[in-house]
């Protein structure tokens, strides 16, 4: 590093000092509820300034400090938006928050409580089937339609734009549309006058039908892509050796393309256990279902549980502590399935 101008120094660091006292002075300045109109304008000219004396500023680190400024609106961002409102999620969930006060820490009790009761436990098995049956059905008709897509089909861009469609159509719109068929003209035809959706049974699979119709298309075109991009030469060879399309499939485009699959695999298993707009939709986790001396809302996902502890039942503490935990079961088998596909692509 060459010689370093005392000038710059010394402007580098009055910038420092000059913003950190104007960041300093607008947030006292907010938080003390000064009605002062310049304390927004106070900050930012405060920020900018701190940034301009750090950018100047002669050191040995100097790359090190350019790349955590440039770094410094996403980190912020995330922060705000992801770091801040978890840690205030967790600490509401130990209080007795309604949504705008709150009177007492209550420590773990609304764990507990949510561990005891049979309509969470219900809401948490129900979750889980449908997130396993979700994620092998969506993909093995989203790969079929790969596979059919990528042949020597004509107008195969025709059905990828048809496949793809679906997936454009709002989650809210699209569980209207649908109840409105499973309603009113499938039991005109096939079901004796009886809709689906006021099975139990049949409208599980109602929300598993729509949402493989949906998504399907999505994940299609991931494997597409992934298709695409094993060697012709390497498929020409293993037809010039004599392996049939069936093995050509499973032991050479498939392993080929295991990334994809990892990636695919994820991205349907979180969407499957978090499903919520189509849940709220179609069924609105109607209808009920008797188990004993109790009565379930019988497709009542985990969001949709919490949504309805949350807003309908304004118990947000309680609500809260559902949501942290479903991020945290959400976060570790997210975590252990890419684990174990990662695996999976070394090993092949």
């Amino acid at each position: 590093m060459g010689k370093v101008s005392p000038a710059k120094k010394t402007f580098s660091l009055a910038a420092i000092a000059a913003g950190l006292v104007l960041s300093v002075i607008a947030l006292v300045m907010d938080f003390t509820g000064s009605t002062n109109s310049m304390r927004g304008t106070m900050l930012i000219a405060g920020v900018v300034i701190l940034l301009v004396g750090l950018y100047e500023l002669p050191t040995e680190k100097h790359r090190m400090i350019i790349n955590i400024i440039f770094l410094l609106p996403l980190v912020f961002s995330f922060a705000v938006t992801v770091l801040l409102p978890f840690a205030a999620g967790i600490f509401y969930s130990m209080t007795d928050w309604n949504g705008v006060s709150l009177t007492k820490f209550v420590g773990l009790s609304n764990y507990i409580n949510m561990f005891k009761s049979g309509e969470y436990l219900y809401s948490f098995v129900v979750t889980f089937l449908f997130t396993v049956i979700n994620m092998i059905l969506v993909n093995l008709v989203a790969f079929a339609l790969a596979l059919l897509c990528t042949s020597k089909l004509k107008g195969r861009d025709f059905f990828r734009a048809a496949f793809f469609l679906p997936n454009l159509i709002g989650g809210i719109v699209l569980g209207y549309v649908w109840q409105f068929v499973f309603n009113k003209v499938l039991p005109e035809f096939i079901m004796d006058g009886a809709s689906m959706l006021s099975d139990p049974n049949l409208a599980f699979v109602a929300i598993l039908i729509v949402s493989c119709w949906q998504y399907a298309g999505y994940i299609m075109m991931i494997y597409i892509t992934g298709l695409q991009t094993v060697p012709k030469e390497v498929i020409e060879a293993s037809s010039v050796d004599g392996a049939n399309a069936w093995v050509t499939l499973t032991k050479i485009r498939i392993p080929m393309i295991m990334n994809t699959f990892t990636v695919c695999i994820f991205l349907t298993l979180v969407n499957s256990f978090k499903q919520f707009d189509l849940n709220f939709a179609l069924t609105a986790g109607a209808p009920a279902r008797i188990m004993g001396d109790n009565i379930y809302q019988a497709t009542e996902f985990l969001a949709l549980n919490i949504y309805n502890t949350a807003i309908g039942r304004n118990q947000y503490a309680a609500g809260q502590a559902k949501a942290v935990v479903f991020f945290v079961i959400l976060a570790v088998v997210s975590l252990t399935q890419v684990t174990i596909s990662k695996k999976k692509e070394v090993e092949l």
